[in-house]
């Protein structure tokens, strides 16, 4: 090789070597697009239907109310055992009077007392007293009302953690069931624009046909009103995704500005008939939690009720007070007083209020017990309902898809008649109709059979 063309080429790669270093400390300076700011568009996140519970269980707020709800018993427990503990209290006072009996009593408390105090006790003047003291009591005996109340306090606190496995029970079902109306939404639009597509095609080609004069105008207004039906369809099946998608973010508790998609699965489970209705009730009636939640207020208010009857009984209290009393402030030893003692106290007549608490007591637990005996009747009633509703639904499933291989086989004849020219497109129309509307049966049908099963496990409380 020539030794000047040599030269050119060691020339050309020094600057093709200069010029990329360069550009590499530019952008090491400015970044990729010096002076321009890029807007990273937020990537969806995809919920899959577990995905989707596992976050509506973690951030759904009334889940989040229940838990909190929960905290509260425990507080209100804290709050009843508080009453087993000594209360200890301090206290400072300060006195001015001349009033030879408080006076008097000063003078002893100050252990100032002396046969001078004696000359001048019915008019001693002013004198001041000064007393820091720290006080203690405890409760002895109150009728058994602080045990009863600890008790129903224990008990609200089960109540609470099975009001929130009820609303556990309902969340999980609530999305599964939003989960399903919105696949089911996807899958009527694609049917849908299937349908507009199909009804498009055979009408620009009878719109042909009519222009050559061999078809009718009344076959290509058939064809209008049928493509304005799909479109329709279409409408209302992308209300129907926007409407279960606001429904999915409320249950997750997403703002409905956040981005996120559902993702499709990829072949449905078959809903699988139930058992018996009795192994379902006995199922439900042993775990549904809104009957344990009712049992334990029952107990509640029984318990609230001896509480109330312990009014009746006599109350004990132990008291202590250290404290010291000065005509200065501070403290001294050597003027420190102590008093300990028992008082005992027994209401005679409280115009009536003890009879009345007693008697609002007696009737909360009788309430108490019909709303048990309600919350009883009514899961019966729904798990009745779910399971009948689940074999209707599995029922109606069977006959769709039968419709639908029927329906494909007669709309696969009638296109092969249609491009024959043995059928008028009326009949092309009815059958396209038919299958159409078998499908999106068949779809309806298998998402109400899944959201029936989810229904009835529900029902007997599944998700607890």
């Amino acid at each position: 090789m020539p030794k000047i063309i040599q030269n050119k080429l060691v020339s050309i790669l020094i600057l093709i070597a200069m010029s990329s270093h360069s550009a590499a400390n530019e952008n090491a300076v400015f970044g990729p697009d010096a002076g321009a700011v890029v807007a990273k568009k937020p990537v969806a996140q995809v919920f899959t239907l577990d995905q989707a519970i596992d976050y509506a269980l973690a951030n759904n707020p009334d889940l989040q109310i229940a838990a909190e709800r929960i905290r509260q018993a425990e507080a209100r427990l804290g709050m009843a055992l508080s009453a087993f503990y000594p209360q200890i209290s301090a206290r400072a006072s300060y006195e001015n009077s001349n009033n030879p009996a408080q006076v008097f009593a000063m003078i002893v408390a100050q252990r100032d007392f002396d046969a001078n105090a004696m000359q001048n006790i019915n008019s001693p003047g002013y004198r001041q007293n000064f007393r820091p003291e720290i006080i203690g009591t405890m409760s002895l005996f109150r009728g058994g009302q602080d045990y009863q109340k600890s008790k129903a306090a224990e008990l609200g606190i089960d109540a609470a953690e099975f009001e929130r496995s009820t609303v556990r029970n309902a969340l999980v079902e609530a999305v599964t069931v939003s989960y399903y109306a919105y696949l089911a939404a996807q899958e009527a639009l694609k049917v849908a624009k299937e349908s507009i597509h199909a009804i498009s095609s055979e009408l620009k080609q009878t719109k042909l046909q009519y222009e050559a004069g061999t078809a009718l105008k009344s076959e290509v207004l058939s064809l209008d009103v049928k493509l304005a039906e799909a479109q329709e369809a279409e409408i209302r099946a992308a209300n129907a995704i926007e409407l279960s998608k606001t429904s999915i973010a409320n249950l997750l508790g997403l703002e409905h500005s956040t981005a996120f998609a559902v993702a499709a699965t990829s072949k449905l489970t078959k809903p699988q008939p139930a058992g018996s209705f009795d192994k379902m009730l006995e199922q439900a009636l042993a775990g549904r939690p809104e009957i344990m939640a009712a049992a334990r207020q029952v107990e509640i208010s029984e318990r609230e009720l001896k509480a109330e009857l312990g009014a009746y009984l006599p109350k004990a209290d132990a008291f202590v007070s250290y404290g010291q009393n000065s005509q200065s402030p501070g403290f001294s030893g050597q003027k420190d007083n102590v008093t300990v003692g028992v008082a005992v106290e027994m209401n005679l007549f409280s115009g009536f209020n003890t009879k009345q608490r007693v008697s609002a007591a007696e009737r909360k637990a009788k309430e108490m017990r019909e709303m048990e005996r309600k919350t009883k009747l009514a899961i019966e009633q729904e798990v009745k309902t779910a399971f009948l509703k689940l074999q209707e639904a599995l029922a109606r499933l069977h006959v769709a898809e039968t419709s639908v291989q029927a329906a494909e086989e007669a709309q696969r004849l009638v296109h092969e008649e249609r491009r024959a020219g043995m059928t008028t497109v009326t009949r092309y129309i009815e059958s396209e109709t038919a299958r159409n509307k078998a499908q999106s049966s068949s779809i309806a049908a298998h998402y109400d059979a899944l959201s029936a099963e989810m229904a009835l496990k529900k029902a007997v409380g599944n998700w607890k």
